[in-house]
């Protein structure tokens, strides 16, 4: 193993897992490793995570998955979830509460007021982002709120904002720093000058003070410590959030590709083209994809429960999330339910957060199959919203690429293909988000160029619509009249009208 040459370390830190995997030169996995995290919902619409149990897990997989690489070890990369949120003493890196996960709502009151009084505009033109309680800012507030009401300590510098990333830098080499990437996503940041927004931050109550510094994806960090595994100089070379280190590990670096991850919740992303509008239609946000020697923007549509549906019904049925994919396979077409998981309101492109989840078309004849089967259409009719939305801007998407967890499902992917009547692509190959930090860190340590990475090996499965179209465009009708139903909405009548609406 000490003859092998170098390898790269990236770590996964996700919702419901860190996962660390070790890259050889030839962007082979030769070694990876999984530390299960857990989540708490103490009211509801409230999510939150231990911010100890997240940074102990990252340090028990690099242990265990870096044990016996030494000094083959030529790097270190990070993805991270994104607008997860906390705050920390400065002095002795004590968390000063909990996570709040990204999909936390507590905030929706407060989002409200925000969007009644007007600021809707300003923040949306600035940010690229809706008001919505899933970014970072609103959470940050809520935070000082508890632990420095008056904001005496924040302006004073004693205590740390962050996102995730933040935290483990934070933790592992003493440097508050955030990625552009990830800054993007507090609310808080002007993509146009990819800094802080003295307004926004402001109208958030968050001090500059207690921010940390943005940098870029590829800034290098000063060596890692407590991590007994790696040689003493190792550093952090490349920092992104983890659908966008995602959306780079399938070779995009220019417009066109549109990529969907799914996950507990979902993102449709894809790059923007130079000078796009920030103010991006149809229900899209506009983010910072990466910062390398340029600034790369995206575009994006976030929806908020995928998985977490699968994982909500498994709980109510007393079943698990791959027996209910199971049990909706063999459920007919024709079962007549509709499952709208407005659980914490409805993502892209409805950003509605007064929507109500939705079970609609259950009869005497209903079985568990059905409701599994409608759970799991939810999951490509919402992404196909999103793509539908991303056609009314533009061309009409034939191909997507996909990645996460559930894109290993065969069945899931032929019906994503189906319902939206276009392509898919998967990679045959896992942890995407760890490769393409991997990819940007090893291309930092001069392992190889971005066109050495681009050459890399990329196997994949192409799924193709097998349903009639007719078929496809009257189930997802049915769908649209379901979500109108959550959001209190008139059911639309023939094509659906303007998405964003």
């Amino acid at each position: 193993m000490a003859d092998a040459g170098p390898v790269v370390v990236a770590i996964d830190q996700g919702t419901s897992s860190t996962k660390v995997v070790v890259v050889d030169a030839a962007g082979a996995v030769v070694a990876s490793g999984t530390v299960p995290i857990g989540q708490t919902h103490p009211h509801p619409g409230w999510v939150q995570q231990d911010a100890e149990e997240i940074f102990d897990s990252v340090v028990r997989g690099l242990t265990e998955a870096t044990a016996g690489f030494g000094d083959r070890i030529a790097a270190v990369g990070l993805s991270s979830q994104r607008e997860s949120a906390l705050v920390w003493d400065r002095a002795t890196g004590v968390a000063l509460g909990p996570v709040l996960g990204w999909q936390d709502r507590r905030t929706s009151a407060t989002a409200a007021d925000l969007t009644a009084a007007g600021h809707g505009d300003l923040v949306r033109e600035v940010t690229g982002l809706p008001i919505d309680p899933m970014f970072s800012a609103l959470k940050l507030g809520w935070l000082l709120d508890q632990v420095d009401p008056d904001r005496s300590r924040s302006r004073a510098g004693e205590i740390c904002a962050g996102t995730v990333d933040s935290w483990l830098l934070f933790r592992l080499t003493g440097e508050h720093r955030i990625e552009a990437g990830n800054a993007s996503r507090t609310q808080l940041l002007n993509l146009a000058t990819v800094d802080w927004d003295d307004r926004l931050l402001a109208l958030f109550g968050v001090p500059r003070a207690t921010l940390p510094t943005v940098v870029a994806s590829s800034a290098p960090s000063t060596p890692l410590l407590g991590v007994p595994t790696l040689p003493p100089a190792t550093r952090v070379l490349a920092v992104m959030c983890d659908s966008h280190a995602a959306l780079y590990a399938h070779g995009v670096r220019t417009p066109g590709a549109v990529k969907v991850t799914y996950g507990t919740g979902s993102s449709v992303m894809g790059l923007s083209a130079p000078g796009a509008d920030a103010a991006t239609a149809g229900g899209l946000v506009r983010t910072i994809a990466w910062q390398t020697d340029a600034t790369a923007y995206a575009f994006e549509g976030n929806i908020l429960s995928t998985g977490a549906t699968m994982v909500w019904l498994a709980g109510l049925l007393g079943s698990t999330p791959a027996a209910l994919f199971a049990l909706a396979e063999a459920a007919p077409d024709d079962h007549g339910i509709d499952l709208v998981p407005a659980f914490a309101g409805l993502g892209a492109p409805w950003w509605d957060e007064n929507a109500h989840a939705l079970i609609i078309g259950l009869g005497l004849g209903s079985r568990p199959s059905d409701l599994a089967r409608a759970a799991v259409e939810s999951i490509p009719l919402q992404i196909e919203d999103v793509l539908a939305a991303v056609d009314a801007g533009g061309a009409r998407i034939d191909r997507i690429l996909v990645d996460g967890g559930p894109a290993g499902n065969d069945w899931l992917m032929q019906l994503q293909a189906d319902l939206s009547q276009r392509d898919v692509v998967r990679p045959d190959v896992a942890a995407l988000s760890a490769l393409g930090v991997a990819h940007l860190a090893g291309a930092q340590a001069g392992i190889w160029s971005d066109a050495d990475v681009l050459a890399l090996p990329r196997r994949t499965s192409t799924f193709r619509p097998r349903q009639d179209a007719d078929q496809s465009r009257h189930r997802r009708q049915r769908w649209l009249a379901a979500v109108a139903g959550a959001r209190g909405r008139p059911a639309p009548s023939g094509q659906p009208a303007t998405l964003g609406s």
